[in-house]
């Protein structure tokens, strides 16, 4: 099955399946996706993720994480820069996703990374998706 959008179509998948309160996902793989979810365990969304070679393509399995009282840790996701409009950023005009209590996240010419980094690293790129 071809898919237009397959960054969304992680999101999507990990935002039904925590909706859901499943205990884990299944995404075919790519390498973007693997570094979208990398970015995801480190700031602490989702509890881990492991690599499935057994097809072709191979499969990320993301493990959800839930607070105490059973509510997702991800309260929302959003695909900002979608096929057919992207949305481009500087390092000045990098956007604070709820004031800095979430994370956006930035495709830059040094690789995948959160807002935080690419304002450090003083780069801009291509504003992917925003986690709150």
């Amino acid at each position: 099955m071809q898919i237009t959008d397959p960054i969304a179509d992680l999101l999507t998948r990990i935002r039904n399946a925590s909706t859901a309160k499943h205990p884990s996902v299944e995404i075919p793989a790519s390498n973007m996706k693997k570094a979208i979810c990398q970015i995801l365990v480190d700031e602490g969304y989702i509890k881990g993720m492991q690599v499935k070679n057994d097809t072709v393509q191979g499969t990320i399995v993301v493990t959800l994480k839930y607070q105490v009282n059973g509510e997702p840790v991800i309260a929302g996701l959003r695909r900002v820069s979608k096929p057919g409009l992207r949305i481009y950023t500087n390092c000045e005009d990098m956007p604070k996703v709820m004031k800095g209590l979430g994370t956006a996240i930035i495709s830059t010419s040094k690789g995948i990374m959160t807002d935080k980094a690419a304002r450090a690293a003083h780069v801009g790129g291509e504003v992917l998706a925003y986690v709150w």
